[in-house]
């Protein structure tokens, strides 16, 4: 087939409306808001297309979004948008938590700054309130997520405080209390002092701490026990001393009674296999009620729990303590003690882990508190065999260790809240000691005595419901029937034990055995460029709202996807997120160039195209192949690399410039070939860097969107393995040349003389004006003298004559000065990988990125001496 050619004019090359430079603010609005009102993003239960569904972890409706939710955000919507484009129907649905105790402290503190408290306006008003201050300021996070690219289903939003999720919320707890697996008991708990609630563990934060370690004397005469503890003023509440059954020191005195110093009673001496022999004198103190630990011994041994601060960690027990906070308790303790002769021994500081209220940051304490539990024992083991039977599969499969460590040893959940604001629990109490639990249907108790439950269920027995109450249930609605079991769950792994197994123990219970999502999809938290953890205190953290107005939502989302290796933490840093803004300008660069150059989105025949033309859609098919591959293993870190080699060094780097020869004559093959290329390229960016991608398809292609075309498919009949040799050949040579001329100091635009032999060898011979046009190169003319000579693989051999080009001494002076450097840089990362402590707590990416350091500094060390070798005789 004879390709045809046409000649335009510099003023005659459209761009499709691209500007000169890519501006993100310019976009990313504009195209966000097409999507959403053109409903690409609304899902049909009704469509016959396969489905495919996530739904949102849930951000607080207090929150903002943070570079955690970004990264969880970036990877949901390259999924959903990569599957729209494969062909399936897509429900990605969003919500909002209702984020009891946070919430409450808001609104709580609004109300101090007015001189009031909750309790001056009652609950029904605070509550009211709490409404109020939602519609007007919460959820500022939801229109932060439009800004990031989130391809959600806004008309499916959902509330866990709204009306159809209060019903669920009714209807399982009902059906768990029938069931007998929800019920009250006094049972240690976390006790935030300062919030007066109880919370459940992942709204405990543990720290290390520093405070005291004081060793106490129990009993007198021959046979005394000493007990050492961090909290003295708990001593007022022992009930027990225990020893391991087995401890030989204190086989005496097991059964014995002990007095318990400044109380006058006498407490039993009892053995318990709980207790570490081991550990400080073998001899633990024993308060049942301020102690979880403790609390399981005193049940063993029927032993009688004593509370001895009330909900503001105030003593309560009588004599001198009692009134007084416990942290000034615990000094008039320990000095009542050392008075007493009691004190064994003290050590300040002591370096140990104390749990924080996550929102107050208020210490918090264990206490003994009638509450409400989940019974977990049969819902956590169809938990962990939802896994083990492969109905659940965690990504990466490392991970599932964890889980099952978590779900074969779960205790019973706490799921009472002393708060105003979530869901009351439905439980009614009558004036004789009746207890009535009621369902979503039914009609609560009425007439005198009566009275509901004054607590509000954890925020997180509404969240457990997330993944079927969003779609409708307890309704067989068309949304559950076509979505469920949602396809995925993408979230970190530090909340994998506390939100991804309850949701996976409600699902089951809920729905009929059926598991709530086929994927758990693990990412890391994300870290600062040198893999420290992102803390205020450290001033390393990152607001991606800042980087998106800076450098680009599609810029932020690429740093952050490119370091998205499953279940490990994704190290990010600004200068990444430049590289990733220059990285979405070179695409833009580069489609305006087609553009210009005439480039139109169709296939080319087979039979028109030129060996290089054969060599990039070649190469385009193994990158199709592999980007399935890898997004198949949820490895987004790999896609985003492969994508990123191929668009700047294969498209940007080599075709172009191969190709500008044959477009500067107008050749249409070389711009169909340019064009289609480009089209599915872009396709292939699409579900990480939406924006750009939506811009540059459209005025290349003129279609309505890329979220509407297809996803690429490899053609098996385009791979030319010939045509990838050739050109691996060319590039190797013009490779060498290059490196060459850069070790010598040569500016690019200088031209050297050489001579070329053995391009035929390897079949390139034909390619000899390219080479030499890319690597700036002049033919050899009269007087030519050979002053370097580089071989290339494959019995290729360039002869350079270099005389006036280089400063030889100078040239010598700044090779010497570049492998001093080089060898300082590689006797570093040599001393760091050596260094065993080093590496045992370093974390992976920070000592792949030193091995990195030292196989770049031994390469530059070969180089520098081949460079030092070439240069000619002073």
């Amino acid at each position: 087939m004879t390709e045809t050619t046409q000649t335009r004019t510099p003023d005659s090359r459209p761009t499709g409306g691209l500007s000169a430079q890519y501006q993100p603010g310019e976009v990313e609005q504009r195209r966000y808001e097409t999507w959403v009102s053109a409903g690409y993003f609304t899902a049909d239960p009704a469509s016959d297309k396969p489905a495919f569904s996530i739904v949102i972890p849930p951000p607080n409706v207090t929150g903002s979004l943070h570079v955690g939710h970004a990264l969880d955000h970036t990877i949901q919507d390259t999924l959903a948008r990569l599957k729209r484009m494969q062909g399936f129907e897509v429900l990605w649905l969003p919500g909002m938590d209702h984020a009891g105790i946070a919430t409450q402290n808001v609104v709580e503190r609004q109300l101090a700054s007015q001189q009031q408290s909750r309790h001056d306006l009652g609950r029904e008003a605070f509550v009211a309130k709490v409404w109020e201050w939602k519609a007007q300021s919460g959820g500022a996070i939801l229109g932060q997520m439009r800004r990031l690219g989130d391809s959600v289903d806004w008309s499916r939003e959902r509330f866990t405080m709204d009306e159809g999720l209060s019903r669920a919320v009714q209807t399982i707890f009902k059906r768990l209390y029938d069931d007998k697996l929800i019920y009250r008991a006094n049972r240690i708990i976390n006790w935030c002092p300062r919030c007066l609630t109880a919370l459940s563990d992942i709204e405990v934060e543990h720290t290390d701490d520093e405070g005291e370690l004081v060793s106490i004397r129990y009993g007198d005469g021959d046979n005394p026990i000493v007990v050492a503890t961090t909290r003295a003023e708990t001593m007022l509440g022992d009930t027990a001393v225990a020893v391991h059954p087995d401890d030989e020191r204190y086989q005496h005195l097991i059964g014995t009674e002990v007095e318990l110093p400044l109380t006058g009673r006498r407490i039993p001496i009892v053995a318990d296999e709980h207790v570490d022999p081991s550990f400080g004198t073998g001899a633990v103190k024993v308060t049942p009620a301020h102690d979880p630990n403790d609390f399981e011994i005193g049940q063993r041994h029927n032993l009688p729990s004593i509370t001895m601060m009330d909900e503001r960690a105030v003593v309560t027990v009588p004599g001198p303590f009692e009134g007084l906070d416990r942290y000034e308790a615990r000094p008039a303790v320990v000095a009542a003690l050392r008075e007493d002769g009691r004190i064994v021994a003290e050590k300040r500081p002591y370096l140990h882990s104390v749990g924080h209220c996550s929102r107050c940051k208020t210490t918090v304490e264990p206490r003994l508190s009638l509450q409400w539990f989940v019974n977990t024992a049969p819902l956590a083991k169809k938990a962990g065999d939802a896994v083990r039977d492969g109905r659940v599969r965690i990504e990466p499969e490392e991970l599932s260790k964890r889980y099952f460590a978590w779900v074969d040893n779960m205790h019973d959940w706490c799921i009472s809240r002393q708060l105003w604001w979530g869901h009351r629990i439905p439980v009614w109490y009558g004036p004789d000691g009746e207890v009535v639990c009621v369902g979503p249907d039914e009609q609560p108790p009425s007439g005198e005595g009566w009275r509901q439950d004054e607590d509000v269920l954890d925020t997180w027995f509404s969240s457990a419901l997330w993944p079927f109450s969003t779609m409708g249930w307890p309704e067989q609605t068309a949304e559950l029937a076509k979505f469920y079991p949602t396809s995925v769950l993408v979230t970190g792994y530090d909340i994998l034990f506390f939100w991804v197994a309850r949701m996976m123990m409600f699902g089951l219970y809920a729905m009929g055995d059926v598991q709530p999502f086929d994927v758990v999809n693990l990412h890391g938290m994300v870290r600062d460029g040198h893999g420290k953890k992102m803390s205020k205190s450290f001033g390393n953290v990152v607001d991606p709202l800042d980087w998106i107005d800076r450098y680009g939502a599609d810029a932020t989302r690429f740093t952050l996807a490119r370091g998205a290796n499953p279940g490990s933490d994704v190290p990010i840093s600004e200068e990444w997120c430049q590289g990733s803004r220059n990285f979405c300008n070179k695409l833009w660069n580069a489609t305006r160039f087609a553009l210009m150059n005439g480039a139109v989105s169709e296939k080319p025949e087979k039979s028109d195209l030129s060996a290089i033309d054969k060599w990039i859609l070649s190469r385009l098919q193994h990158v199709i192949a592999e980007v399935d591959e890898q997004f198949a293993a949820y490895e987004y870190a790999k896609v985003c690399d492969i994508l990123y080699h191929f668009a700047w060094d294969d498209v940007c780097d080599w075709y172009l410039e191969l190709s500008k020869p044959v477009l500067a004559q107008g050749s249409t093959t070389t711009q169909k070939v340019l064009g289609h290329v480009l089209d599915q390229l872009l396709r292939l960016l699409h579900p990480v860097i939406p924006f750009v991608t939506e811009e540059l398809w459209i005025a290349l292609t003129g279609g309505e969107s890329v979220l509407k075309a297809a996803w690429p498919a490899a053609d098996q009949s385009l791979i030319d393995d010939a045509a990838e040799e050739e050109l691996a050949a060319l590039q190797k040579v013009v490779t060498e040349v290059r490196r060459f001329r850069s070790d010598q100091g040569l500016k690019p635009t200088q031209r050297v003389t050489a001579a070329l032999t053995g391009l035929g060898n390897v079949g390139i011979d034909t390619h000899e004006p390219l080479i030499r046009s890319l690597a700036r190169l002049d033919p050899p003319a009269a007087g030519f003298t050979t002053t370097a000579t580089l071989a290339v693989t494959g019995g290729i051999t360039v002869d350079l004559d270099t005389r006036g080009t280089i400063d030889v001494a100078a040239e010598r002076a700044r090779l010497e000065k570049d492998r001093a450097a080089a060898e300082k840089e590689a006797a570093q990362a040599n001393a760091k990988l050596g260094n065993e402590a080093f590496l045992a707590k370093a974390p992976e990416p920070v000592v792949a990125k030193i091995k990195d350091r030292l196989a770049t500094a031994e390469a530059d060390l070969t180089r520098i001496a081949a460079a030092l070798a070439a240069l000619p005789s002073a």
